[in-house]
């Protein structure tokens, strides 16, 4: 029966029983798997990187959508850098719903196949350090998809109300 812990149980300062595995040993077998594993997959394949030069491929496992404009890239943060979609938690009924219906577009937009991550400009980082990316797929912008079904506007420089 596994038990917890408690200082009260030991009294005089002596440390809890070591338990088996939990050792500088055991943990070096960890650290030494770790890094086995590590070198293995460099072996198969360059890593990529969303924030290098030039484009980065993607596919639908490599990106998790936040909303219309903003997705998770292999742990990156990354901004649709070409487009403005409603915010989640919008200040109007019509904003969240149009909201909604962005994200859920450009999750199926991404998840279609393969896509690149395009630099764009000469910022890397929005003001909140999410990296600014062109989404495209056979050199067309997701983004622009989204602009012309209703769901984005194209990105002028700075945010523009949803609510009317």
């Amino acid at each position: 029966m596994s038990r917890h812990w408690n200082p009260r149980d030991f009294a005089g300062g002596r440390p809890p029983p070591r338990r088996p595995g939990r050792g500088p040993v055991a943990q070096f077998g960890v650290t030494v798997g770790l890094g086995l594993a590590l070198a293995l997959s460099y072996a198969a394949g360059p890593i990529a990187w969303p924030f290098g030069l030039g484009a980065e491929p993607g596919g639908p496992g490599d990106v998790w959508v936040i909303d219309g404009d903003t997705c998770d890239f292999r742990g990156t943060r990354i901004r649709i850098a070409d487009i403005d979609t409603p915010e989640v938690r919008g200040e109007c009924r019509d904003e969240t719903e149009r909201a909604a219906r962005a994200t859920a577009r450009m999750r199926a937009l991404l998840a279609a196949g393969p896509f690149e991550l395009r630099r764009t400009g000469t910022r890397d980082e929005d003001v909140y350090g999410r990296k600014l990316r062109i989404v495209t797929r056979d050199g067309r912008s997701l983004g622009q998809t989204l602009v012309e079904e209703g769901l984005a506007r194209r990105w002028s420089g700075h945010r523009e109300p949803w609510c009317t």
